[in-house]
């Protein structure tokens, strides 16, 4: 058996470059681990004790038995004796405890130090740090474990600030950050859309990289190139191609999705792919042993190209996907015909198989027949992962799997859902600059007047004692926007006032519009998007309305609980696992609870919940007082979110990557 190394580079603190390359104070030579069967590697009390070293030099640090990567060093220890050797393995060697299943089997190890003290080892090729730490797992209990950090490559269609249509956007824009703060090391690879508009103004720091790559699809080679920028720790690579120079947002226009989707996103997936291979940033590429997320369809065939035409060829054999479903309602679906555009091997069609249920076919004739990019990524990714608890179960429910429930069965144990993150940065009510007066958890009296300068801003009636009701997104079905119209008169009536946001279906707005002229007094509608305002309505309002017939996350409710604003909600995905509904009578009489959920989805459940919210604000100010700190000082950062992402890396390593 030959001795395991364990190796990575890790970049330096204040520079990008690796410590190999760079001058900089904060860099530090690499040391390097070997586990292997040397006298030394020894089992001690039932564990097995690998031995580290690190020997400096005049001339530099060596490693193990020579020179590593230049650094020079004679590497032994002369004039060690054996048993001076043992003293010191008591002394700061490493135990690695075993881990059994029922059987009684040993199946892994832990690293643990055998006088419980914290020592961090650090590598130099694939995996880049070793250390063990007090975490917190995703059920929230603490433990102490080994972390390890790995070369991360997100894949998506999106990435705040430089792309963004919704959540998708936030998360790829702002997770990588937290990643990389973690010690990982991050690249994310999204398209270069230029549409026109000052919006490309936002790839303005992205250099062309001159390393252009040939793509063989599409009954053709397809050149692309690549871009990137060092922004926050994390390699930002926009994948650069004509097809993504055109007006509209990343998927369509005015008129419609685009019709080359398919084609687009191929592009995206084969480019991500041989980004790890070919772009050596820092003098260093990110190697085979990477780990991808990928992000919905436009990204699902990077796993399916994983399996078909790089494992089978010895290349990312020890690389790992993880597909992140932020919505399942959207697969990629096209005809069975556009199969051979893919450029896969023709025995991989049936990881993208997919037919049509007889009731969803177009007429007698149709065969129904089709291919599911995002059924294929659920088939050959190596882990699952939704950006909550509640949503990786609805997905796998008939209602809520659009067809792949029973896939997505089927694949439970490898099912897990992490609630996404907030910037808390951005969305803060003490620094908010887009507010005139700011308040926290401490001082919430600046809430009033954010009311009052809303109430101003819109041409409502100024009044701080009225509760004041909003609603920021899309006007479309999911939404529930169809629940807030016929709901509307009935609301009316009361000493409310409402507040909307949002744009999307042209009869939704239209009914805005002409419910504003109706309630001249009482109901607002701001048809369009708009940052600054929907700040001061998070701000100014003190309840947020969420009555979305599915959720996989959301990130309004979240927003609003960082702000004191109460969320009612319908008890579904996201929106249940973040909202507990409050309890008056709980903790003694102080209550517990951040807001209120409702089910069914019915007029009338959600005028109760409604109801009840304004009630407990007009009657009892100081359990409405505890229910906004409550909100306020929920951890819902992408610190929290990165930690449980670090315990999901850990997991799909343990297994063999997908081979067909």
């Amino acid at each position: 058996m030959e001795s395991l190394q364990l190796t990575s580079f890790l970049p330096c603190k204040t520079c990008p470059k690796l410590p190999k390359l760079c001058s900089s104070i904060g860099c530090r030579p690499f040391r390097q681990v070997g586990l292997g069967p040397s006298s030394r590697n020894r089992v001690k009390n039932g564990c097995l004790m690998a031995r580290s070293s690190v020997n400096i030099g005049a001339s530099g640090v060596g490693v193990g038995g020579g020179d590593v990567g230049g650094y020079g060093g004679s590497g032994t220890h002369e004039g060690s004796s054996a048993v001076e050797d043992e003293k010191k393995e008591e002394q700061s060697g490493l135990l690695l405890g075993s881990k059994r299943d029922v059987s009684g089997s040993v199946t892994g190890f832990n690293l643990i130090p055998p006088s419980g003290e914290q020592k961090v080892i650090e590598s130099v090729q694939d995996v880049a740090s070793y250390g063990v730490e007090e975490s917190v797992d995703i059920e929230g209990e603490k433990k102490a474990e080994t972390r390890v950090t790995y070369n991360i490559v997100f894949v998506t269609a999106e990435a705040a600030p430089y792309s963004k249509t919704g959540g998708l956007g936030d998360v790829c824009g702002s997770l990588p950050i937290a990643l990389a703060a973690h010690g990982h090391r991050v690249m994310v690879v999204s398209p270069r859309y230029l549409n026109g508009t000052a919006g490309d103004k936002k790839f303005a720091a992205a250099v062309d990289v001159d390393c252009p790559i040939k793509i063989p699809c599409f009954g053709g080679v397809q050149e692309v190139s690549f871009f990137h920028e060092y922004r926050e720790g994390v390699d930002w690579v926009f994948v650069d191609h004509s097809s993504y120079h055109r007006p509209g947002n990343p998927y369509g226009d005015i008129n419609g999705a685009f019709g080359d989707n398919q084609f687009r996103f191929t592009l995206l997936c084969y480019a991500a792919c041989e980004a790890p291979l070919v772009l050596p940033f820092g003098g260093y590429t990110y190697g085979e042993k990477c780990l991808f997320l990928v992000n919905d369809w436009h990204a699902g065939l990077v796993p399916v190209l994983l399996a078909s035409k790089y494992r089978p060829y010895g290349v990312y054999k020890d690389a790992r996907s993880i597909l992140v479903i932020h919505n399942l309602a959207h697969q990629g679906v096209e005809p069975a015909a556009t199969y051979k555009n893919f450029g896969l091997p023709p025995q991989w069609y049936g990881a993208l198989e997919w037919v049509f249920p007889t009731w969803a076919r177009t007429h007698a004739l149709d065969t129904g027949e089709a291919v599911n990019v995002l059924k294929g990524a659920v088939v050959t990714a190596d882990r699952l992962l939704t950006v909550s608890k509640g949503y990786s179960w609805e997905i796998t429910t008939v209602e809520g799997g659009y067809g792949l429930h029973e896939l997505l069965s089927s694949r439970e144990s490898v099912l897990d859902g992490i609630t996404n993150g907030i910037d808390v940065t951005e969305w803060n009510p003490s620094t908010d600059e887009h507010l005139t007066c700011h308040y926290s958890a401490d001082d919430l009296s600046g809430k009033v007047q954010c009311k009052i300068d809303l109430q101003k801003e819109l041409g409502l009636p100024i009044r701080p004692d009225c509760p004041v009701i909003g609603f920021i997104g899309r006007l479309d079905y999911q939404k529930g926007i169809d629940l807030i119209r016929v709901a509307i008169p009935e609301l009316m009536e009361d000493d409310v006032q409402f507040v909307m946001l949002g744009s999307g279906d042209p009869l939704y707005e239209n009914w805005m519009r002409a419910t504003e002229t109706t309630f001249k007094d009482k109901f607002r509608g701001w048809v369009g998007f708009n940052v600054p305002i929907s700040h001061r309505i998070t701000a100014g309002c003190d309840i947020l309305l969420m009555p979305s017939r599915f959720e996989p996350c959301g990130l309004n409710q979240l927003y609003a609980m960082r702000y004191g604003t109460i969320p009612v909600v319908h008890a579904t995905g996201g929106l249940r696992d973040t909202v507990e509904t409050f309890n008056p009578y709980a903790q003694g009489g102080s209550g517990e609870g951040t807001g209120w959920t409702f089910s069914p989805l019915v007029k009338e459940s959600m005028l109760g919940a409604l109801r009840t919210s304004v009630r407990t604000y007009r009657e009892h100010k100081s359990s409405w007082e505890g229910l906004m700190r409550r909100c306020m000082e929920k951890d819902y950062t992408w610190e929290n979110a990165a930690t449980q992402y670090g315990q999901i890396f850990e997991w799909v390593f343990l297994d063999t990557p997908y081979v067909g």
